[in-house]
C-alpha cells in the first residue's frame, strides 16, 4: 500500500474543490429526466451481460451519425442517466448519442471499464443500425474518468475486434485523468486497487493512439493544478492526435460540462465539424 499524498488527495478531490457540486449533480438531474421524458430515446439496451452493460439511444431525426457520451466518476461512482442532457442539444443538431454505462470501482476494475466500453462501442456499431442510429461515423466523448476512458478508445486496436477504425471520426475528452500514476498516492485507491503495473497499463500517456482521428482537450481554468496538466500531458504525449488542449477560464471540473452542451462552445463546434 502506498503512502498518501496529501498534496495529491487535494489536487485530485474534485469534489471538496467544488464545494457546489451536489448543487451542479441535482441540476443535472433534473434537466436528464426532463429530457427523457420528450425525448426518442431506447433506455438501458444490453450490451453484455453484467447488470451495468447498458447503454441509452438518444434519436435524432434524420440523423447524420452519432456522438457517444461517457459519464465519469472516478470509475466508482455516477450513472449515465445522470448524464441524459448531454444528449440534448446534439439530438437537436442531427446527431444521435449513444450515452455507456460500465462497471464500478471497488467490486470491478480500471481495467474492465476500459473493456466495457470497448465492448459498448462494439456494440453500437455492430447494432446501431438496427435501432435507427447512424453509425458509420461516431464521435467519442467523456468527462473525466469518462475522458480517460475516450482516450483509451483511441489507443485501442480496433482491427483485432473487427472494427473500422475509420468510423471513429474523433472525440472530446473534457478533465480526463491521463495519467493514473498519482492516484496510487491517493485515498481512492483504496477502491481503484492500482499498482504500479496496472496504473502505467491503463494509463494513454503510456500508448500512443491507433486512430487517424483528432482527439479535442479541454480543462477547466479553475481545475486544479494536477487537472490542467494531466490535459497537457496527453497533448504532448500524443501531438498529432491532439491539436487542441482547451484551457477554459472560468469553469471548474464539473461546470466544464455545462461548457461542452453549449452549442457556440469550441468542443460542440468541433464535434460539428466531425461531421459536416
Amino acid at each position: 500500500m502506498n503512502e498518501i499524498d496529501l498534496s495529491l488527495e487535494i489536487e485530485y478531490d474534485n469534489r471538496a474543490l467544488v464545494p457546489d457540486h451536489l448543487a451542479i449533480f441535482a441540476r443535472w438531474r433534473e434537466s436528464s429526466t426532463a429530457f427523457r421524458a420528450e425525448a426518442n430515446v431506447e433506455l438501458d439496451l444490453h450490451y453484455g451481460t453484467a447488470e451495468r452493460h447498458r447503454l441509452d439511444l438518444f434519436h435524432a431525426k434524420n440523423p447524420r451519425g452519432t456522438v457517444v457520451f461517457i459519464h465519469g466518476g472516478y470509475w466508482r461512482s455516477l450513472d449515465k442517466s445522470d448524464f441524459s442532457f448531454v444528449a440534448a442539444p446534439f439530438v437537436a443538431d442531427g446527431l444521435s448519442v449513444a450515452a455507456f454505462n460500465y462497471r464500478l470501482c471497488p467490486v470491478d476494475r480500471v481495467a474492465d471499464t476500459i473493456d466495457d466500453c470497448r465492448a459498448a462501442l462494439v456494440w453500437l456499431l455492430a447494432n446501431g443500425q438496427e435501432h435507427g442510429v447512424a453509425v458509420d461515423r461516431v464521435a467519442l466523448s467523456g468527462h473525466s474518468a469518462g475522458g480517460h476512458l475516450v482516450s483509451m478508445l483511441f489507443a485501442t486496436d480496433w482491427p483485432r475486434r473487427d472494427v473500422d477504425p475509420s468510423r471513429i471520426v474523433g472525440g472530446v475528452a473534457l478533465s480526463g485523468v491521463f495519467d493514473l500514476a498519482p492516484l496510487l498516492n491517493c485515498s481512492m485507491n483504496d477502491d481503484l486497487k492500482m499498482d504500479a503495473t496496472s496504473a502505467c497499463a491503463a494509463s494513454p500517456i503510456h500508448h500512443r493512439s491507433t486512430l487517424s482521428a483528432p482527439l479535442h482537450l479541454a480543462v477547466g481554468g479553475r481545475e486544479s493544478r494536477a487537472f490542467i496538466e494531466q490535459t497537457h500531458q496527453l497533448q504532448r504525449a500524443w501531438p498529432a492526435t491532439c491539436p487542441v488542449a482547451e484551457e477554459i477560464a472560468e469553469r471548474n471540473h464539473f461546470t466544464i460540462v455545462d461548457e461542452f452542451v453549449r452549442p457556440e462552445s469550441n468542443a460542440f463546434q468541433f464535434v460539428r465539424r466531425l461531421f459536416a
